[in-house]
């Protein structure tokens, strides 16, 4: 994002917040431009980076209905299951085994 005024770790000016601030706020970007950056400096690798949005310009949270809910849960749910069991595992499947951990386990306990 070339040509963003950068700002150094919690020294952004007033009127400017991150996409979490402005959760915690109540408010969503709303369609908003990215206006600036923060960084925060890591020793070893390079700065965490976060954008900037302006306040007021941000808009109110859209409020969850009953139809976005239920989408919600069967979409975590299809998350807990395992696509080889078929189980709900009651943790959300890592994605680095692509199903539970007992089900992966099993091929390297059978050898």
């Amino acid at each position: 994002m070339a040509g963003l005024p950068v700002y150094r770790w919690r020294l952004a000016p007033d009127g400017l917040a991150t996409r979490r601030q402005l959760r915690a706020l109540g408010l969503r970007p709303g369609g908003q431009d990215v206006v600036a950056q923060i960084e925060r400096p890591r020793r070893k690798r390079g700065p965490l980076v976060a954008y900037l949005y302006r306040i007021d310009r941000a808009r109110p949270v859209r409020p969850m209905t009953v139809r976005r809910a239920d989408a919600l849960a069967k979409a975590n749910a299809a998350r807990r299951r395992c696509p080889a069991c078929r189980r709900d595992a009651g943790y959300v499947i890592p994605a680095a085994l692509g199903m539970c951990v007992p089900c992966a386990d099993a091929p390297r306990l059978a050898a």
